[in-house]
């Protein structure tokens, strides 16, 4: 999975910031690049405090279990520089938090939940003697990327809450239903995320919010559903920050936000789909 190609790009995600150019071959810290200079950036919104974010300064710690923050990142340890955790993969041209909340590892969980592209009859649609398969797939309203419906681990929650949830909120909008329905919404997800799923990535995300100080990590998980049945009692709807929701037809055409369409590539290598 390639690194560091979306998060240089300039200006920075919200447009209020700009990257200090990073050529290739500077990107790794080891690389000696005595007129970086990078902006120091945080935006406004995290800034403000919400209670997803880390305060400016504090007594963290880094590299490990931070109360109910997990500040433990796959990649392993990381340096820690004049109290700042310093990005593991290199240089973005933008130092601070930027977009993201969390000093360090922004931890995130992408259910990739899948099924098999079926014709107007039933059948199974085939390319070149290989099934097509569909996943679900949420329009972002920042970027208008499509994207995998996911999102950040909070605090003391698991990945498996997290998947579960995060489907919930973003592609059922189970948020914006009635109490009654979204009890029942919701119990049904948790069914179909009741197996374990296949783990198809775990680790760091050439992601456009990412920063020298502030970075997104991610576990992508496959929950696929054969039959094409499982799903049917679901009405697809745009919830949380996505502004449309539909099962979308995986190709590798098809432009997607960060690093989500690697994400569904290898859901589609590993079931054997046309790519």
């Amino acid at each position: 999975m390639s690194l560091h190609s979306r998060c240089r790009n300039s200006p920075y995600g919200d447009g209020k910031a700009k990257r200090f150019p990073v050529p290739d071959s500077k990107v790794p810290w080891s690389v000696s690049y005595p007129e970086y200079s990078p902006a120091l950036y945080t935006s406004p919104l995290v800034a403000a405090g919400p209670v997803w974010a880390d305060p400016e300064k504090g007594n963290f710690k880094f590299n490990a279990l931070d109360g109910r923050t997990d500040r433990r990142s796959v990649l392993g340890e990381y340096k820690v520089e004049d109290g700042m955790p310093v990005n593991p993969v290199g240089r973005t041209g933008i130092k601070g938090r930027g977009l993201l909340g969390k000093w360090g590892p922004n931890h995130a969980a992408d259910p990739v939940v899948t099924r098999w592209k079926r014709d107007e009859k039933g059948a199974p649609v085939k390319v070149s003697g290989k099934g097509v398969l569909e996943f679900v797939g949420i329009k972002r309203r920042d970027t208008g990327e499509w994207a995998i419906p996911g999102g950040m681990v909070d605090a003391g929650d698991s990945v498996s809450v997290t998947l579960r949830k995060e489907f919930g909120e973003e592609a059922l909008a189970a948020l914006d239903m009635p109490k009654a329905e979204q009890e029942r919404v919701m119990k049904l997800t948790k069914q179909l995320f009741s197996g374990s799923g296949t783990t198809l990535y775990r680790g760091y995300v050439d992601d456009p919010r990412n920063t020298d100080n502030a970075w997104m990590e991610t576990v992508a998980v496959n929950f696929h559903d054969t039959s094409g049945d499982l799903f049917s009692s679901f009405k697809l709807k745009a919830g949380d920050d996505a502004g449309a929701v539909s099962w979308i037809t995986a190709n590798s055409k098809l432009p997607m936000y960060a690093s989500h369409a690697n994400f569904v590539k290898c859901a589609v290598e590993k079931l054997g789909g046309d790519w």
